[in-house]
């Protein structure tokens, strides 16, 4: 059985990483028990904002097995997203991981490959594919499986990498070997603390979503508060000023996914290309891309309010 463990353990991080994942840890799928009050204190001080849904599972966001039946493994897969290119810095600012088509079309590809060479490898495994739309809390499953820390800024660490790079699961009824968890390397470094426009990292580890130009710029629905006026440093989706800070992101290193790639028209894009998109260049531009998320108006009501 243990010699099955380390060969079906062998099997899926080589699977994993030719199918183009940076890496490839496993844990073991159990109640997350120092997760459950750091979860419930954040809730309880409302730093979801109006992100309604982050109470809902409450038990299945820290508990594998209510997720998938006689689970037994947390298989957690980074895939990285630094472009080669950023935009023209005359722009107003999108978040890297937007750039080209939308993360959750490849990831769930790639996801599904791979539980499909699992079944076919190694027999009848149940299990479930996960890409952070589903009451998962990826960070914490990526930690727990040796792949990062979790830095000040709450965003996945790694020493050789840094930070930009999306997390996904598979879990699964299968015993595997399980890896160790890694070390914390912040040390006494608070460049994110202090470079957040919004100051939305409260303490070290602790970012209050309600503040953050992400939540602002992607998730609030209703109009911008006056309150943020010029604070927003010109995102107009999303925010990586945490992580473009951050000393470890020095590491980081282009990725090699040609569907993560920006449309050409995307990096020349100035301000005022912004502030005259239209309804057709934005749904050419962002045809597959996350930024439908926010819509054409949700964007032009934050490029407004950039503007004004």
């Amino acid at each position: 059985m243990i010699d099955n463990k380390a060969k079906y353990t062998k099997t899926i991080k080589d699977e994993a990483k030719r199918l183009g994942f940076l890496s490839c840890g496993i844990s073991q799928a159990v109640f997350l028990e120092t997760e459950a009050p750091r979860l419930e204190n954040w809730l309880s001080k409302n730093m979801h904002g109006e992100m309604r849904y982050m109470e809902n599972h409450f038990d299945k966001r820290l508990d594998p097995t209510k997720l998938v039946d006689d689970s037994k493994s947390v298989i957690s897969l980074l895939l990285n997203y630094y472009p080669s290119e950023i935009q023209n810095s005359e722009s107003y600012k999108l978040s890297k991981y937007a750039y080209g088509t939308d993360y959750h079309f490849i990831i769930k590809d790639k996801l599904k490959q791979l539980l499909e060479y699992i079944q076919q490898e190694i027999g009848e495994v149940s299990g479930r594919a996960f890409v952070d739309s589903a009451p998962v809390l990826d960070k914490a499953w990526a930690a727990k499986s040796g792949l990062g820390w979790i830095g000040k800024h709450s965003n996945l660490l790694t020493q050789q990498t840094g930070s930009f790079y999306f997390i996904a699961e598979l879990i699964v009824d299968l015993d595997l070997e399980y890896d160790s968890i890694t070390t914390d390397h912040c040390g006494t470094c608070t460049a994110c603390i202090d470079a957040c426009p919004t100051q939305a990292i409260t303490e070290p580890y602790v970012v209050d979503g309600s503040k953050c130009i992400s939540y602002f710029t992607i998730e609030l629905k209703e109009q911008l508060p006056n309150s943020m006026k010029g604070a927003f440093d010109d995102w107009m989706f999303g925010c990586d000023v945490c992580q473009d800070v951050c000393p470890w992101n020095k590491f980081s290193k282009p990725h090699k996914e040609p569907l993560f790639n920006p449309h050409p028209e995307l990096l020349a894009m100035t301000k005022k290309d912004w502030e005259e998109i239209t309804q057709e260049t934005f749904s050419k531009v962002f045809q597959k891309s996350a930024v439908k998320r926010t819509k054409f108006s949700g964007l032009m009501r934050n490029i407004l309010f950039l503007k004004e």
